[in-house]
Order: structure tokens, then C-alpha cells, then sequence
């Protein structure tokens, strides 16, 4: 590496994954996560259980970035970490060990926001969007429409005024019997299935926000009532009734999203977050796109979930303006744009 190369080590520990990145100039060259599978038999993350795993796999998982991408400690220019939102406990240990580490090395601090991080996930490799860009963020813990003027500026424009889609995906696939995390086992069997076979209602908010606790109540009082009469409705009707969930989920999500780009006169128009990844957002909304000539932009599968290498990418243009944090920042559970 040159003297004058910008090295960065990332990590990210703001929920149950443990990530480190190394970003060497802008790229990034590696991408190292540690899943834990200690929550699966909860049906959902236990926040004591993740920060405890978060310090059993933090220092391998950060030996192994700096490894592979063959730097040595010294030859950091900086570290970064996420400082929010996210879990309490798991961002304690994120943060404590990379403003330690930094402070060791006598390097800059960078501290990163989890969700803008999440739409700068497009920058890690070509293609790239052009600004200004809407971004639909939609994971487990948030769902928000983004306003991205650059990269560092931007603005939430509509979000969800109670739970995140992840949510409704995982507490609607809990209904249907499947286990945790049930997102992504919904996508697999709605494939299989009719997306009209049932009809569910779509929540509307005013503006560009979103709620979707309404459709888990529905679902919740439809399995109910159908299952009352056919105790074997759930198995009977499985594909056809998460092919009907996550039609309706998606099309609440795109409602909204079309509103926004008709508002904003924008066709540049990009996905990020976990559920960014599945399979029926991305072919309806491809196809949404195609009709309405927008530039749709979507990560690559390893930076949709939550990963050091899209912290990574945020801190290598916080530091190109030099914004850098004290050794003294505490970890934000709720943390703004």
C-alpha cells in the first residue's frame, strides 16, 4: 500500500450480524460477517443474547478483514464503526472496541449512520446512481423513502409510522407456521404460489408514509376465521397465501414509491435494506420501473442485509471531508439522518 493510500477498517455490530470491511481508496476489498444462529429458536433477535455473541466474534471476524485484505494494524488511516440505530447492547460493543482500537493507533474515528450507510450500499461497485435519487430502505427494523441529493446529504421523506416490513414479513410468516426468520422463507414459498388467491387490505397512510401493523392483524384474524372451519387451511393453501402476503406488502410499499417519484420528478430510483433481497419487490418493481422509465438500481445480495462493507463506503466519504468523531461518542439507539 502507498503512503498516501486511505485505508479504512469498518465494523458494524448494530443487530445480530458482526461485520468487518477493509476499504482501501474507495474499494472495498473484503466483506467478513459472523451470523448468529443462537436467536433462531426465540422466533427473534434477544438483544443480551446478540451483544454477548457480538464479543465472542468481533476481534475474529476483524482479524480476518485485515488479513485477507493483507493490511497490518499500522497501516490504517482510520476506523470506522456504526454508531446507530440500532440494539443498545450490540452497538455498545461495536463502538467501545473501534474508538479502543482507534485511539490505540492514534488514527481518526468515523462514526456512521446504519440507514445512510444502507443507500450508499450502491456505491460500492458499478452500476452507481446519479443524483438526485429516491431510495426505498426497507428492513426488519425500518422502512423509509429517501430523498439522496449526495452522498452524505439526504433527506427521509415518508416512513413507517409503526413496524418495518421486515417485521410484517417475519410476523406474518410466524402466523403461517414458519420459522425464524421467516422473510425469507415467505419469498421461497410465494413463488409456488397465486398472489390473488386472497385478498388482504392495503394500509394507507397520509402523505409518503407507511404502517403496516394493519396487515399482521388482518392475517392474524383471516387465518383465524379459515381455520375454524379447515384446521388444514394454513397447509392446504401455503404458497397461495404467502404469494397474497407479500403481494400485498410489496404493493403497499410501491404505492407510496410512485407517489414519491411522480412528487419529486425523479426517475433515478434505488432499493437497500434487508428486504431489498427478496424476490418479489425486486422482479415487481423491475418491471414498475421498465413502465415507467425509471433507472432502478439494486445491491448486489451480500450488501442488502446488514454488513461492514457499506459502513465501509459511508466512512471513505466522511473522511474525504474530514468529519471524524472523539474517542468519547456513545453508541445511538435511535439515530437521525
Amino acid at each position: 500500500m502507498g503512503t498516501t493510500d486511505i485505508s479504512i477498517l469498518a465494523i458494524e455490530s448494530s443487530c445480530d450480524e458482526t461485520s468487518a470491511s477493509i476499504l482501501v481508496n474507495g474499494k472495498v476489498l473484503n466483506n467478513i460477517v459472523a451470523t448468529q444462529s443462537v436467536h433462531e429458536k426465540y422466533g427473534g433477535v434477544v438483544p443480551e443474547l446478540a451483544s454477548r455473541a457480538h464479543q465472542e466474534n468481533l476481534i475474529p471476524v476483524v482479524h480476518e478483514a485485515l488479513s485477507t485484505a493483507g493490511i497490518s494494524k499500522k497501516g490504517l488511516s482510520a476506523v470506522a464503526v456504526t454508531r446507530g440505530p440500532g440494539l443498545m447492547g450490540s452497538l455498545l460493543v461495536g463502538v467501545s472496541f473501534a474508538k479502543a482500537f482507534a485511539k490505540s493507533l492514534d488514527i481518526p474515528l468515523i462514526d456512521v449512520n446504519h440507514m445512510q450507510a444502507h443507500v450508499l450500499a450502491h456505491f460500492i461497485s458499478e452500476p452507481r446512481p446519479k443524483f438526485p435519487f429516491i431510495c426505498l430502505t426497507v428492513s426488519g427494523g425500518h422502512t423509509q423513502l429517501v430523498l439522496v441529493k449526495d452522498h452524505l446529504t439526504m433527506e427521509v421523506i415518508g416512513e413507517t409510522q409503526d413496524d418495518a416490513v421486515g417485521e410484517a414479513f417475519d410476523k406474518t410468516a410466524k402466523l403461517l407456521g414458519l420459522p425464524y426468520p421467516g422473510g425469507p422463507l415467505l419469498d421461497r414459498h410465494a413463488k409456488e404460489g397465486n398472489p390473488k388467491a386472497f385478498s388482504f387490505p392495503l394500509t394507507r397512510m397520509p402523505g409518503l408514509n407507511y404502517s403496516f401493523s394493519g396487515i399482521k392483524t388482518a392475517v392474524l384474524y383471516f387465518l383465524r376465521d379459515r381455520l375454524a372451519e379447515n384446521p388444514n387451511f394454513i397447509a392446504e393453501n401455503l404458497a397461495d397465501l404467502c404469494a397474497s402476503i407479500q403481494y400485498t406488502l410489496v404493493e403497499m410499499l410501491l404505492i407510496k414509491l410512485k407517489v414519491a417519484m411522480k412528487e419529486y420528478g425523479i426517475t433515478e430510483v434505488a432499493i437497500a435494506g434487508g428486504v431489498s433481497a427478496n424476490s418479489g419487490l425486486r422482479t415487481t418493481l423491475s418491471a414498475l420501473s421498465q413502465r415507467k422509465g425509471w433507472t432502478l438500481y439494486v445491491p448486489e445480495f451480500e450488501y442488502c442485509t446488514d454488513n461492514a462493507g457499506m459502513i465501509a463506503m459511508a466512512a471513505h466519504y466522511k473522511y474525504l471531508r474530514g468529519e471524524f468523531v472523539g474517542y468519547d461518542i456513545a453508541p445511538l439507539a435511535k439515530m437521525k439522518f
